[in-house]
């Protein structure tokens, strides 16, 4: 959902991994919902270690083979890790709280009333049902009613204010290279399959989930009351439009180049660019302020949307955006449109067998609609200020070793480093939860509106981020819900986050020792940091601006140790005949194997005059690894794992526990590898 959320900003911050929302030992705290137990996930956990295997042949065996023995991918999820069984946790937690505020009384307080009127909509599955599409005919009726192309361009706005994700995309991002401002975007979008390879690759496995595409497409017309012929004439429209699209947009990996996606230009030559779409028609009906230029992030998309209303009649685009509409809604419509929707997006694509429990998706819609409302009820019940305060102290411990690694670099010049030094001084960051809550007074939930909500949802937050376009950028303001399990960099604000979800097992514990929660939270830290220094980071300045502040030999030894990373990652493979892409991952590898090294020479300076202890048979060296490995535990179904591989800019776990140890003389050291072992590469990567 929210798909204007960000125009661009979700192509370049770095964030930690694909994961989802988590909390673990809160449940304890929170409002009773339901018998389900949940999981108890350590920071390390001896139990995941699986003795037969020797840590210098597989050290990702060693360090979750147990767990994975253990804990096989359940029949409603695409994957199963640590990172899953802390999110099964943290959805018992809202639910409890979304179940307390759905269950009334007189003592509810606004927000509560809007979570809980939320989720107790769209938790009655049989009202959704017994209304059918009737909810959907004033939409439907709208695109009925498109005659000319200024109907279609007004049209157009008002789905892309209820987030229907057809055509392109529009909102508001911070310029490239006036960090201060927020201006105007306008994206390629309009493609329901994940990424443009998935309709122009020619190997036989594309073209199947192609025509599973159409036949999906085919299903929701049906849905609609097509009849069988004219449903099946209808989703091939939808394939024909989107492949025209798609030979117009750029790949996952080139959008991983600032360059390539910032192109600055006056609204008057977007409109020479596209002249066939009535830019002006739709600007003033999605309500934007007044804007002179905009960043088109993709020039060569826009010419090829052009080509397409030059040639398609109307009567197809109408035909267009009805699936768009449908596909986008199917999860809040009737059930056998959700089925159809998971069929396709989650059993073809994902390998998922049976959908999850309604509960579960309505929390995450709650989430996802109402964000910082729940958000505002979970901290109250899972983070605390010990949290915080640790924080602190391993967030500086890990800027100071940042600061030393940049000094002690033999491969880069003293120009350059005084560069860094500025960049790393001015890091912002934010922990737990935003400092002001939004304010959804604007917002209207009505209990029993299920659809209406998800509109209504939809729409608020659209007119939120329009109405930015035009103002300061704000470094305050969070990309993520405090639940969220996840982290990231910002390089146009240059700041790290770290949500509260994210602040427990097994990443950190403040209970723990120094060594399991340096290798977990400071590794993640250590990530998000080394992010400001990556292929990508290191192309913008202190300030959050796109600007060149490296001299060119140095530029060039960069370039030639990340392509030792690219190189390594290439030779993995991820399921069966595919690879992982070492240039889509080259970032996160890059932050993995920076953010372990200053994660590690940090616990260094921590036990520095200490007498270093065994726990459960570990030295502190041995823990940190350990930590650091079982943090990516987990099982994929093959078709997720393909998924993941084609789009996401993150390896597998599997590799970002054996990549980055095998290039560690550290590691080696503390479990007495020897050379010639696969774990120690002969070659060693290493960037920061």
């Amino acid at each position: 959902m929210h798909s204007m959320k960000v125009c661009l900003v979700t192509a370049l911050a770095s964030f930690l991994g694909a994961v989802p929302s988590a909390m673990a030992d809160a449940e304890k705290k929170a409002p009773a919902a339901n018998a389900e137990t949940p999981y108890s996930v350590p920071v390390l956990d001896p139990a995941a270690i699986d003795r037969g295997a020797d840590p210098c042949v597989d050290f990702y065996q060693y360090t979750c083979g147990g767990w994975m023995k253990n804990n096989p991918t359940p029949e409603d999820r695409a994957s199963w890790s640590r990172f899953d069984q802390l999110q099964r946790n943290n959805l018992l937690v809202l639910r409890g709280i979304l179940e307390k505020a759905a269950a009334g009384g007189a003592g509810r307080d606004a927000n509560e009333q809007k979570i809980g009127d939320y989720y107790a909509s769209c938790m009655d599955q049989k009202a959704i049902d017994a209304r059918g599409i009737a909810p959907l005919k004033p939409e439907l009726d709208r695109i009925a009613a498109i005659q000319d192309k200024t109907a279609l361009a007004r049209q157009l706005a008002h789905l892309h204010l209820a987030d229907v994700a057809a055509l392109f995309g529009f909102g508001a991002e911070a310029d490239f290279k006036n960090s201060t401002r927020v201006i105007a975007g306008v994206d390629q979008g309009g493609m329901g399959l994940p990424s443009r390879d998935y309709y122009l690759a020619e190997d036989a496995k594309s073209a199947e989930l192609r025509q599973k595409y159409v036949d999906y497409a085919r299903t929701l017309f049906q849905l609609l009351g097509d009849k069988p012929e004219q449903a099946a004439a209808n989703a091939q429209t939808v394939m024909r439009i989107e492949t025209a699209l798609a030979k117009g947009a750029l790949s996952p990996v080139e959008r991983r180049d600032p360059s390539k996606v910032y192109h600055l230009m006056k609204v008057e030559e977007l409109q020479q660019l596209a002249p066939s779409f009535d830019w002006q028609t739709y600007f003033k009906a999605i309500e934007a302020p007044r804007f002179t230029e905009l960043n088109v992030i993709e020039p060569e998309f826009f010419r090829q949307l052009d080509a397409q209303l030059r040639a398609v009649p109307l009567a197809d685009w109408r035909t267009y955006l009805r699936y768009w509409l449908v596909n986008d809604l199917a999860p809040i419509l009737p059930a056998a449109f959700e089925k159809a929707h998971f069929d396709f997006y989650d059993r073809t694509l994902q390998g998922v067998q049976e959908m999850p429990p309604r509960w579960r998706s309505c929390v995450e819609y709650v989430d996802n609609d109402l964000g910082e409302a729940l958000g505002r009820e979970y901290v109250e019940v899972a983070f605390g200020e010990q949290a915080r305060q640790r924080m602190d102290e391993l967030i500086t411990g890990l800027t100071t070793a940042m600061g030393e690694d940049i000094r002690g670099l033999d491969w880069m010049g003293a120009e350059t480093k005084k560069q860094a030094q500025v960049k790393l001084s001015k890091f912002g960051t934010k922990i737990g939860h935003p400092k002001s809550w939004r304010d959804y007074g604007k917002l209207t939930v009505t209990r029993g509106d299920a659809l209406g909500n998800w509109l209504r949802g939809n729409e608020f937050e659209s007119r939120r981020q329009v109405a930015k376009i035009g103002t300061a950028n704000d470094r305050d303001e969070w990309l993520m819900t405090p639940p969220t399990v996840n982290a990231y960099y910002h390089p146009l604000q240059n700041n790290i986050n770290f949500p509260a979800g994210i602040l427990q097992p097994p990443f950190f514990d403040a209970k723990a020792d120094d060594a399991v929660n340096y290798g977990a939270i400071g590794g993640v830290i250590g990530h998000e940091i080394t992010h400001g220094f990556d292929d990508q980071g290191s192309q913008f300045d202190a300030d959050g601006n796109l600007r060149n502040w490296w001299t060119d030999t140095d530029r060039k030894e960069f370039e030639e140790r990340t392509s030792c990373l690219v190189n390594q990652y290439s030779g993995y493979t991820a399921v069966d005949d595919v690879k992982v892409n070492g240039q889509l991952t080259l970032g996160e590898n890059t932050a993995d194997l920076g953010g372990t090294r200053i994660a590690y020479m940090a616990l260094q300076k921590s036990l520095a005059g200490k007498e270093p202890q065994k726990i459960d048979g570990f030295t502190p060296d041995q823990r940190f690894f350990i930590a650091w490995g079982q943090a990516w535990c987990e099982n994929n179904r093959p078709e997720f794992a393909r998924q993941m591989a084609l789009t996401n800019p993150h390896a597998p776990g599997r590799y970002r526990a054996n990549g980055i140890v095998s290039n560690t003389p550290e590691f080696h050291e503390a479990f007495g590898c020897k050379a010639g072992q696969p774990m120690v590469r002969e070659n060693v990567c290493r960037v920061w």
